[in-house]
């Protein structure tokens, strides 16, 4: 009996979220890049960099595939292979709190920040009208745009909800994720709601952060948390604010390193600029 032949797959090089690399390998290379990047801006930052090894760390990057590889890695992650985005768990507190019910009022005006994919809410386009944004857009339907250099006064109270889903992390000085949380605020209607993902060691594991140092320091920009969702062992923090009043006669409280706890810890911080 002859034997019957496998068919060949082809091999092709696809954006699809069901990607050979896995969980694992996806991580390190999100971890890696963020390692890089905070060395990177320490170099340039300092007086006197050392040319040779800045040069040994844009190499690397480049190796690692730059800006591009970690949006692919990231995009993966959001597959519904891999559980989906965490787009999911706003969309989930938004209809909790019956705002889809808000026809006679409009759409919600969404700014999704670090987007990766154009379409994360196609399934409330009829009650949110999501503006996807990020550094480098991989779609004609992303914004490319650095959220640090938006002209505040033109997008003062215009947003009535800004998603900051692995957004903070990624920034390597921490007095720009500082930054990033005030100009959210000042970007958001009055009552406008701020919806912030980390991974959770961020504040878990943080020698510089806890859940409490934040939510203080959010109530001191004046954040209101509405909803918390994390898990023991999980890899994920989520919260969802709304926008109030700030107790601004605190705001220098926050704008130096504070050692919240001892021992083997990671040095995640939020600085106020």
């Amino acid at each position: 009996m002859p034997r019957t032949r496998k068919k060949k797959i082809p091999i092709t090089n696809t954006d699809k979220a069901s990607s050979s690399s896995t969980p694992t390998s996806s991580r390190t290379v999100i971890r890696r890049f963020h390692v890089l990047l905070k060395k990177q801006r320490q170099l340039k930052n300092a007086s006197s960099a050392n040319a040779e090894v800045l040069g040994e760390i844009e190499h690397e990057i480049d190796e690692l595939g730059g800006l591009a590889a970690y949006q692919r890695m990231s995009s993966i992650g959001q597959g519904n292979d891999r559980g989906g985005g965490s787009e999911k768990v706003l969309i989930q507190w938004l209809i909790h709190m019956e705002l889809r019910k808000r026809e006679a009022k409009g759409k919600l005006r969404l700014l999704e920040v670090g987007a990766l994919k154009p379409d994360n809410y196609r399934t409330c386009m009829s009650w949110i009208d999501t503006t996807p944004m990020d550094l480098r857009s991989r779609h004609p339907s992303i914004v490319e745009q650095d959220f640090l250099l938006m002209d505040e006064d033109e997008n003062r109270g215009k947003w009535d909800i800004i998603s900051l889903s692995l957004v903070v992390n990624f920034v390597p000085d921490p007095r720009d994720r500082g930054r990033m949380l005030c100009l959210a605020h000042s970007m958001l209607t009055p009552d406008g709601l701020l919806f912030l993902a980390l991974p959770l060691p961020c504040v878990e594991n943080s020698r510089y952060l806890t859940f409490d140092t934040l939510q203080s320091l959010m109530d001191v920009l004046g954040f209101t948390e509405v909803q918390r969702k994390w898990k023991k062992g999980g890899k994920m923090a989520y919260w969802l604010y709304r926008k109030s009043e700030g107790d601004h006669k605190t705001l220098h409280e926050y704008r130096k390193k504070t050692v919240c706890r001892q021992g083997d810890r990671n040095n995640f911080a939020i600085l106020l600029p």
